[in-house]
């Protein structure tokens, strides 16, 4: 069985669409679905249900994918392992990021050490428009190897802890609340809010607190920048939570009176991944590389944890 058998039928799943599979394999549509053909005549069973319109995956096909992607992960190492015996280490690797980077740690200096100490693997950097809600599918489905990930991680995904902080809530200095030190959810929720687009961690963790407390809010403004929201709240243009890491100059800080669980930033891999050497060496220079302020933050150590 030819493991690029395997790809188109990761890559179909992954898509549910022959043409965008294509497109991510830069193979030609034809040549997927042929591949696909010769994949079940191989196994006997249909695994992809195709019409004109869509494709979904057969019940043999849910069951098959988990497999079939420990497969490719297992040949994939195989190839490392080969490549790293005969010349060192080769390939490219993925990394999914965000605008609020700086925060964690000075990026281009730790991927230039880490190109330094391994120059035949390529890297791609990588946002996604849901945040880490796209990059939790992102990994999952194999479109990235490692991302920076804000959101309490699902179990196909492995995590180690890079940063942790409070959230504050941010208004401007002439706002009403402005002379208060603590200000409870309830306060804020009828005012107009500036937050991150939804999926982003950031705004995740503030939606969850607002739904244990049945309130409702209106976001006025979607700033993509975690860093740059307090310069809208600073405007008046409305109120902000934001981990307690950010430069809130021109805005006026208070601290929030109901418990909020915190803002951490994981590095995460799918499972298993970070046995990869190359994944393994990007994990352990992105960590080296963490910036002053994420020192004192807890950080797992050794085997990441699931």
């Amino acid at each position: 069985m030819e493991t690029r058998l395997l790809e188109y039928f990761v890559a179909v799943a992954s898509e549910l669409s022959v043409t965008e599979a294509a497109r991510r394999l830069y193979a030609a549509q034809s040549t997927v679905s042929a591949g696909l053909r010769s994949l079940e005549a191989e196994l006997g069973v249909q695994l992809l249900r195709r019409t004109t319109q869509n494709v979904q995956l057969t019940t043999a096909g849910e069951e098959l994918l988990a497999n079939t992607q420990q497969i490719i992960d297992a040949v994939e190492r195989l190839r490392t392992l080969a490549s790293e015996t005969a010349s060192g280490q080769r390939g490219r690797l993925t990394l999914g990021t965000f605008t609020g980077q700086d925060l964690v740690h000075d990026l281009p200096a730790a991927l230039r050490v880490f190109r330094t100490r391994h120059p035949h693997i390529d890297l791609r950097l990588v946002l996604s428009e849901r945040g880490s809600t796209g990059f939790a599918e992102d990994l999952v489905r194999g479109r990235l190897d490692v991302a920076f990930f804000a959101l309490a991680p699902p179990p196909e995904l492995d995590v180690v802890k890079l940063l942790e902080a409070p959230f504050v809530a941010l208004v401007e200095p002439s706002h009403p609340l402005a002379a208060d030190t603590v200000v409870s959810l309830a306060q804020l929720a009828p005012e107009p809010w500036i937050d991150s687009p939804a999926g982003y961690g950031h705004r995740v963790g503030v939606e969850h607190a607002l739904a244990e407390h049945r309130l409702r809010r209106q976001v006025v403004a979607e700033v993509a920048d975690l860093l740059a929201i307090p310069k809208y709240v600073a405007t008046g243009m409305g109120v902000a939570v934001v981990p307690d890491i950010i430069d809130s100059s021109g805005c006026v800080k208070l601290a929030i009176a109901e418990p909020m669980t915190p803002w951490i930033v994981n590095l995460a891999t799918r499972q298993n991944a970070a046995e990869r050497p190359a994944v393994a060496a990007l994990i352990d220079v992105l960590l080296s590389h963490r910036l002053p302020t994420t020192a004192s933050a807890q950080q797992a150590h050794g085997t990441p944890s699931r």
